[in-house]
């Protein structure tokens, strides 16, 4: 038998010169906790970033529908993802469902 698990990345990306960084993986149980933990990792983001470039962030944290419409979509089985645009640096924050073997 299957069992669903949710696979979450995010990354950095500089469009300018097309270097790409990884910030983090997690792998989890759930949709809430797939979301709760790019929520925690956007958090990280904007605490790193000058007040006006952490407000797409913060905008997205505070936003009760779009935060709906990601557990949604993942609670479906569906990859979701959400792009935050700096200056300078594109942040894409994905989760997705997996599945593996149930022990």
């Amino acid at each position: 038998m299957l069992t669903r698990s949710y696979w979450c990345e995010v990354i950095a990306h500089t469009p300018d010169d097309g270097r790409t960084f990884w910030l983090g993986s997690h792998s989890t149980s759930s949709p809430r906790l797939a979301l709760r933990w790019l929520r925690q990792r956007a958090g990280h983001i904007s605490d790193q970033l000058d007040p006006p470039a952490a407000r797409p962030i913060l905008a997205w944290l505070d936003d009760d529908q779009a935060q709906e419409h990601a557990l949604a979509v993942l609670a479906h089985g569906m990859p979701y993802s959400h792009s935050i645009f700096d200056d300078a640096v594109r942040y894409l924050l994905t989760a997705r469902p997996t599945t593996r073997p149930r022990p």
